[in-house]
C-alpha cells in the first residue's frame, strides 16, 4: 500500500484529500507545517508528497529542499493558490514531479497520483 503525506496549513484540504485518497486504497497522514511534515517523512517514509508551496514559518519550497535531502526518492506534488511561475519553476528544479493550482480538480490530483506512483514502482 503506497503511502502519502498532505502538508497544508488549510484543514479542509487535508482532510479532503487524506478521505478520498484513502478511499483509493492509500495509506494517508497529514501535516499542517514543516516541522510536523519533516517529522512524519522521517518516521513514516511517505511514497509522495502533496504539498502547499504557501505554509507560515516554513514553506513549501524549503519542505521540498529538506525531504529530497533526507530522501531524493520521495515524489513531491506541490500545490498553489498563486500562479507564482519562478516559485514553481524553482519546485520543479528542486526534484518536484509537477504542481497544481488551487482550486483543482480532484480527478486530475489522482489521476497524476496514480500515474506518478506507478511509474516510480517500474523504477524501482
Amino acid at each position: 500500500m503506497n503511502k502519502i503525506l498532505v502538508v497544508d496549513d488549510q484543514y479542509g484540504i487535508r482532510v479532503l484529500l487524506s478521505e478520498i485518497l484513502q478511499k483509493d486504497g492509500y495509506e494517508m497522514f497529514d501535516a499542517a507545517n514543516g516541522p510536523q511534515a519533516l517529522n512524519l517523512v522521517k518516521k513514516d517514509r511517505p511514497d509522495l508528497v502533496l504539498l502547499d508551496m504557501k505554509i507560515p514559518g516554513m514553506d513549501g519550497l524549503e519542505i521540498l529542499r529538506r525531504i529530497k535531502e533526507h530522501d531524493e526518492t520521495i515524489q513531491v506534488i506541490m500545490m498553489t493558490a498563486y500562479g507564482e511561475l519562478n516559485l514553481i519553476n524553482e519546485a520543479m528544479s528542486l526534484g518536484a514531479v509537477t504542481h497544481f493550482a488551487k482550486p483543482f480538480d480532484i480527478d486530475d490530483i489522482r489521476d497524476v497520483i496514480r500515474k506518478t506512483l506507478k511509474k516510480e514502482e517500474l523504477v524501482r
